[in-house]
């Protein structure tokens, strides 16, 4: 419940700010769809886009008027239903809705069909558009005055996978001194299961880049959110790279291939790496024990590409040199630096 306060008061402020606007300061009865568009900007401001919160918004408020429009023409009943559902596929389809934008569309228009609006009552058709508007604003307002902790979101997803990472990384070691090849297949397993959080993380990630530019209270942390954003291609990068090398291994193993010298400890030197990168990755200067193991181990791989007796050895070496690379790039380093110092001839 401690991560979830800021959801809780953007829920309870904005539903009834909406009703309090919709029914005080423009005088519609029953504005009911104002804090339900309220609590869908939230929602989707919380773990989606905010062009995807406007987008569900705009479905709802879509509904509402087509709902509105042709319930007020042709009545209420079970084949008006039907016609209004048609109608609203068809216009939001033609408004390039798509998703759960669109699936607000048809729900909102089918909710008007069930409801009967209070006699004597505005125009009905106008007033719930402009319900679905306000609530949609309030929501969207209070994603922006009670924001999110952009870098904390970003380091909730980022820490299990390199924890993951590192953990997969000392188990490709273990299976390559074992020489067993099915302990690196586990860890080729374990490694593509991971690809579901690293889209997650990326997801998210592009979720907390939108509030610190657009939240006034989140704007001083721009800078390091751009830094942690910058980092995560070359994570997933560094993920995928993993599940070459554990196949590689496993390769080399079932071969029985006789690995170079040191390999293992190259990529223990990899794994270590990524444990020592902490808890922020926009804090780039305390990485300088990082990068000097992820150097380490590049240049063992180096060292051995001359002991490599097989195209799967040579692979191997090879890529734990690209896996590095990769997580050079993640603590911050230019592709000058990285040719620099992974430069050993």
């Amino acid at each position: 419940m401690r991560s979830r306060w800021r959801l809780i008061v953007q829920l309870a402020v904005g539903t009834g700010l909406a009703w309090l606007l919709a029914e005080q300061v423009f005088g519609h009865q029953q504005p009911f769809f104002a804090p339900i568009a309220a609590v869908i900007a939230v929602m989707a401001g919380g773990g989606q886009r905010h062009r995807t919160a406007i987008e569900l918004v705009f479905g709802v408020a879509v509904g509402v008027l087509v709902g509105e429009l042709i319930i007020h023409i042709i009545g209420r009943g079970s084949w008006q239903i039907s016609i209004v559902v048609i109608l609203a596929i068809v216009v939001g389809t033609l408004l390039g809705l798509k998703g759960l934008a669109l699936t607000q569309t048809v729900t909102s228009a089918i909710l008007l069909a069930a409801v009967i609006p209070v006699a004597g009552a505005a125009n009905p058709a106008a007033t719930r558009f402009i319900d679905a508007l306000i609530g949609g604003l309030v929501g969207f307002g209070m994603s922006l005055i009670v924001p999110r902790n952009p870098l904390r979101d970003i380091d909730r997803e980022v820490q299990p996978i390199l924890r993951g990472l590192a953990s997969n990384l000392a188990q490709i070691a273990d299976a390559l001194r074992g020489l067993d090849s099915r302990a690196a297949d586990r860890a080729l397993m374990r490694a593509r299961n991971m690809q579901p959080a690293v889209e997650s993380m990326i997801a998210t990630a592009t979720n907390a880049r939108e509030i610190a530019r657009m939240a006034p209270m989140r704007w001083r942390q721009r800078e390091d959110v751009e830094d942690y954003f910058s980092s995560l291609t070359n994570i997933d990068n560094a993920v995928r790279d993993s599940r070459v090398l554990a196949r590689r291994v496993a390769t080399m193993c079932r071969h029985g291939d006789a690995p170079p010298a040191d390999l293992a400890f190259a990529i223990d030197s990899l794994g270590k790496a990524v444990s020592m990168f902490g808890s922020n990755l926009s804090e780039h200067d305390a990485f300088d024990k990082a990068r000097h193991e992820l150097i380490q181990a590049a240049r063992i791989a180096t060292l051995a590409l001359s002991e490599a007796s097989s195209i799967n050895s040579a692979a191997t070496v090879v890529q734990v040199r690209a896996l590095a690379a990769d997580l050079l790039y993640a603590s911050g380093f230019t592709r000058d630096q990285i040719d620099e110092r992974l430069d050993f001839d």
